[in-house]
């Protein structure tokens, strides 16, 4: 098991230097920030100053190897715009970001496992129907489109919902329900399948040979051993939700989190708060796919037996 931690915890740190390469060699191609934060007037004089200061006049590999530096050390700069340590703005916005995330995976968990169940028991029928429609609507809708259909019906036709800034429980609404659209789709359908695997199973015939009430049956035998499954999809779409999800909710619903400083980061070009906050991002990731990975080897017998003799 020590070996298999070890594996992952590797994998993680050379997948991050990999992002954190990508992400200095990507913001360098999208143009110079000093045609963006100079006022306007100022001769060429003030613009070599400010390229000096900035230490954009470097060499690019010397550049790169600060930038790898300041990591390791924890130095990530100032904004280039703000003048404030990036490393400050970015803690800023980690819990309004935390907050969406968290209330969208309680909301894919609570609505999407029990449609995946019904879809299951009940396929081909108007109720297991009904919950695959659900679930298609929500794979297959983008959330922009989501978002701006919540936000003509409920914002502004029936104006019951606010849908700028965190301020109230009814500001997160929205947004969460966005943000849901897609996970809600994905868990419902592979829940469906991977139930349907399990129903027609021998020990399900065998617990309810010994009496157990149905849904002790369905509940604690068939989705017990489903919730592998489950396990790996609902991981992989938090971890899609943070790479992209959140970054067009964010933007939509003027969303004070990490999403919306990325985009105004990239439109200004501010090099050390977008490539901090791309990091943060990609560790945010990084850490959900280990955990999960580390979560399956321990959660199936099979896996686990091997790793310990391992």
């Amino acid at each position: 098991m020590l070996r298999f931690i070890v594996n992952r915890l590797l994998r993680m740190a050379l997948t991050f230097l990999a992002i954190a390469t990508l992400v200095f060699f990507a913001t360098r191609l999208s143009g110079n920030p000093i045609d963006y934060i100079m006022a306007e007037g100022l001769g060429q004089a003030e613009r070599d100053l400010m390229i000096r200061y900035f230490r954009l006049d470097e060499p690019i590999w010397v550049q790169y190897l600060a930038y790898l530096r300041g990591i390791f050390q924890g130095e990530f700069g100032l904004s280039f715009l703000e003048r404030r340590p990036v490393a400050a703005m970015v803690a800023e916005r980690i819990w309004p970001s935390a907050q969406l995330l968290l209330g969208s995976v309680l909301f894919t968990a609570v609505i999407a496992i029990p449609l995946g169940i019904v879809a299951a028991l009940w396929r081909g029928k108007p109720a297991g129907t009904a919950a695959m429609t659900v679930a298609f609507l929500g794979y297959a809708v983008p959330n922009f489109v989501l978002a701006v259909f919540l936000i003509l019906i409920f914002a502004n036709w029936l104006n019951w919902f606010p849908i700028v800034g965190n301020s109230t429980a009814k500001h997160y609404v929205l947004p969460i329900l966005v943000m849901s659209g897609l996970m809600v789709g994905s868990v419902t359908r592979f829940t469906r399948n991977a139930m349907l695997d399990v129903l027609g199973q021998d020990y399900l015939r065998t617990a309810r040979a010994k009496g157990l009430a149905e849904h002790v049956v369905i509940l604690r035998h068939g989705l017990g051993n489903a919730s592998l499954t489950i396990l790996s999809v609902m991981g992989l779409q938090i971890a899609t939700t943070i790479a992209a999800g959140s970054v067009v909710v964010e933007t939509v619903f003027a969303w004070p989190g990490i999403g919306e400083l990325l985009v105004n980061a990239a439109i200004r070009r501010d090099y050390p708060v977008l490539q901090f906050g791309v990091l943060t991002v990609s560790f945010g990731v990084i850490v959900i796919n280990t955990l999960v990975d580390l979560a399956y080897g321990w959660a199936d017998p099979r896996l686990r037996s091997t790793l310990k003799s391992a």
